[in-house]
């Protein structure tokens, strides 16, 4: 009799245990936020990617009915502040505000990273894409895309293509791929040195972001001669696509999503992922982002994911192929 009133007992403890385990995962998903939330960004403060963070942020905070405080941890082209949230609790109350540079470029370039862009993070939504802008010089006699193909054909001595990043380099060199052309990539340390190279007539042509591009293309001096975008970018009226110029293999978009440090309970990533898409779904979402030149954008984790998997997996042939050169 003991020994059956014992095993009862055990019985109904595993499960009051499991029904607690049970009650505790929406309990903790409900009760998420209970202090603010952050959002690192690896640039400096004033940037793009800071101004984009700060804006969903703002929003984000009304929605969660916490303080959302954006953190600029800067150093090492975003290394430093992408590497901090790889490492930071997986409770949700610190996100990342990740480019395609920091999770994509930067991991093929850096073999030995200090993080892995796939497994110390979970995807949690997509917030922006932006496309890239083809610029010459006004002076050369290039207008097309087709024509500057030609030139640097002919020309192959003047050939030369210029960035401030990996982000550039690679579109140049997927440029040189699909065009059968050649040229050396230099790289600058600033987007207004790589403008400056081009307006000088040091830099044959470059890829640039549309902010400063359209800052290059303002007083007429750089000619904007396609836009990597699949459809016409509405802050640069008038320039063709790569694909209405034939170059569909050169449609490019570019993007930044919101990460949090793998682990983070599906509950709590599944609560972050339906605000942030309801932040860029908003009306006027459009408008305050073309002030920053990029397109709000939604999409779940696992679309997330599966983006920076493609990603990865198409600029890591990019670089094999065009033999970059990685940062040991």
């Amino acid at each position: 009799m003991e020994h059956k009133q014992i095993n009862r007992r055990h019985g109904m403890a595993l499960v009051a245990a499991a029904g607690a385990a049970l009650a505790g995962l929406p309990a903790f998903a409900q009760d998420f936020p209970a202090k603010p939330v952050r959002i690192i960004v690896g640039q400096a403060a004033g940037g793009g990617m800071d101004t984009l963070a700060r804006l969903i942020g703002t929003r984000l905070a009304d929605a969660l009915k916490q303080p959302v405080v954006v953190e600029n941890k800067v150093g090492a082209g975003g290394i430093i502040g992408t590497d901090f949230v790889a490492k930071s609790p997986a409770d949700g109350y610190t996100l990342l505000m990740g480019p395609i540079g920091n999770m994509v470029f930067t991991p093929i370039l850096t073999p030995r990273l200090r993080y892995d862009a796939q497994k110390d993070f979970t995807p949690v939504a997509l917030v922006a894409t932006f496309p890239l802008v083809m610029l010459v010089n006004s002076k050369l006699p290039i207008k097309t895309v087709p024509e500057l193909v030609a030139y640097v054909k002919a020309n192959p001595a003047k050939a030369n293509y210029g960035g401030s990043g990996p982000a550039f380099q690679f579109a140049s060199e997927q440029f040189k791929i699909k065009t059968q052309t050649g040229g050396e990539f230099i790289q600058y340390k600033s987007m207004s040195e790589t403008i400056t190279a081009l307006i000088s007539g040091d830099l044959l042509t470059a890829f640039v972001d549309p902010g400063p591009a359209a800052l290059g293309l303002a007083d007429g001096r750089l000619r904007a001669i396609a836009v990597t975008s699949p459809t016409p970018f509405a802050a640069l009226p008038g320039v063709p696509t790569m694909s209405s110029v034939g170059l569909p293999e050169l449609q490019m978009q570019f993007w930044a999503g919101l990460f949090v440090p793998a682990g983070t309970p599906a509950a709590v990533v599944k609560r972050l992922e339906t605000e942030i898409n309801g932040i860029t779904s908003q009306s006027d979402m459009a408008q305050r982002m073309a002030g920053i030149h990029v397109q709000p954008a939604s999409g779940n984790s696992q679309e997330l994911a599966k983006l920076l998997n493609d990603d990865l997996g198409k600029w890591r042939q990019v670089a094999r192929i065009a033999n970059i050169k990685t940062n040991e």
